[in-house]
């Protein structure tokens, strides 16, 4: 099997016991097969849930806070043993953790973002096992990533893995809740998310995690969108993930998106940044961007709204509507004088077309094209 890069994503549920402490067995299972991964020469990030529910029982509580200061506070204990327990499991396999805690700001931020892909990258390169957490600590209920699932789906996307496995209690998605109900069955295959399979899944998640399958299905949906290949499922043992791998894994596949991948600059700007003002472009313009592969030219802006310097990313809609985001290189001042000017061209005197946005920072909405093709 050719090297590939992976992304396992363990929730609270797979790592605690009904106490909400960390489940000895469970965790040395999932430590087992991470480490037989990295004996098949493949590079592993671990996304890993587990720090609230790690720390709560130790601050008294007798289940998991639903207060902000509560989760913090139980974050703020249980990521230390979080980690020292993996450091502890990983030692004799001769693996060597490297704990990552982030935030949605940690992905708004450009630079940071770029800091974090090239401090990840780094680390595999020197062998060293990447664990991320979202630092429950210090995020604020309106920034985060809701739950691990969208993290790990964002993470895979953002390191342009090969696999994303999300290990759960539940061996896949099923078109009910076979917890309640006997008759519901499992898709072993999804080729396509769509919004009514969302709609429809049951979103309950465990006492002690934040998700349920619909967050997963989000998040895969996510995933595949980047162009990376989901597994939802469980299973136990030292093979399980290598398994996963093979197509015998004990859950549900969701298909690889014949999009492609998406490089990390155009990731930034089509999930993360904000949006700090809108163009309004012609036909020709609209033509040129979506389907010729070409640059954004000031000559096609006929409309500017908002208030943005160079750098900054802004919405650009055409004669139907939204047709994608991207980074602009000039300010809106310049560009409205640039419109402006049009008025007093001559002949003689042309008035160059400058560039707005360059093709390798545009992000094109697919919808739209799907429309318009």
């Amino acid at each position: 099997m050719a090297k590939e890069r992976i992304v396992v994503k363990i929730g609270s549920s797979s790592l605690t016991n009904d106490k909400g402490e960390i489940d000895q067995a469970k965790l040395m299972d999932h430590v087992q097969a991470i480490a037989a991964l990295r004996m098949a020469k493949h590079e592993v990030i671990l996304v890993s849930s587990g720090a609230v529910a790690a720390g709560f029982a130790r601050l008294g509580y007798s289940s998991r806070p639903v207060t902000l200061k509560g989760k913090q506070a139980a974050a703020a204990v249980g990521q230390s043993l979080l980690i020292q327990t993996y450091i502890e499991k990983f030692s004799p396999f001769n693996i060597t953790p490297a704990q990552l805690l982030l935030t949605r700001s940690d992905f708004s931020n450009q630079e940071r973002y770029q800091n974090a892909f090239a401090t990840i990258n780094e680390l595999l390169e020197r062998g060293i096992l990447p664990i991320i957490n979202e630092n429950d600590t210090v995020s604020v209920e309106e920034l985060t990533f809701g739950d691990n699932d969208m993290l790990s789906a964002l993470v895979s996307g953002f390191v342009h893995a090969n696999q994303l496995i999300i290990l759960t209690d539940i061996n896949g998605i099923y078109d009910g809740n076979p917890k309640s109900n006997p008759e519901a069955k499992k898709i072993h295959y999804i080729k396509e998310i769509t919004d009514e399979m969302i709609a429809v899944t049951d979103a309950t998640g465990s006492k002690v995690g934040t998700g349920g399958m619909k967050s997963k299905l989000l998040a895969a949906k996510t995933a595949v969108s980047l162009g990376v290949p989901v597994f939802i499922g469980t299973g136990t043992g030292d093979d399980k993930l290598i398994e996963v791998l093979d197509g015998k894994g004990n859950g549900t596949y969701i298909a690889k998106h014949n999009f492609g991948t998406i490089n990390t600059r155009k990731q930034w700007i089509a999930l993360h940044s904000e949006s700090v003002g809108k163009l309004y472009i012609d036909n020709g313009a609209e033509e040129a961007i979506l389907f010729n592969g070409k640059s954004l030219l000031s000559a096609g802006v006929i409309e500017v709204k908002g208030t943005f310097t160079k750098g900054d990313v802004v919405e650009v809609f055409g004669t139907k509507g939204f047709l994608g985001k991207g980074q602009v290189k000039c300010s809106s001042n310049d560009l409205q004088l640039d419109i402006d000017s049009r008025g007093v061209e001559t002949l003689e005197i042309p008035i160059p077309s400058t560039e707005v946005i360059h093709r390798d920072a545009w992000v094109e909405s697919r919808e739209m094209k799907e429309e318009l093709t």
